[in-house]
């Protein structure tokens, strides 16, 4: 079975929302002044970090379940 594409996005949107948090919680606060002086780098960093949370537990929990085929019907016996 292949790739799930949940690991790669997950991978993706952790990565980018783990350096815009760092940008926002390491950057000067008088940049967000024009944002009423709230940090919208850390918080949007930090959801995109809980959407990447999300991904990779959903594709943890489907790595791990079985995938179990429907048997098929067998033929009717029709008359003969």
């Amino acid at each position: 079975m292949g790739i799930d594409i949940r690991f790669p996005i997950g991978l993706m949107f952790g990565l980018i929302g783990l350096l815009l948090s760092v940008y926002g919680f390491l950057s000067d606060k008088s940049i967000y002044a024009r944002s009423l002086e709230i940090n919208v780098n850390l918080i949007w960093g930090l959801v995109m970090m809980l959407f990447a949370v999300v991904m990779l537990g959903l594709a943890a929990r489907a790595h791990r379940t079985p995938h179990v085929e429907e048997p098929k019907p067998a033929p009717e016996a029709g008359p003969r």
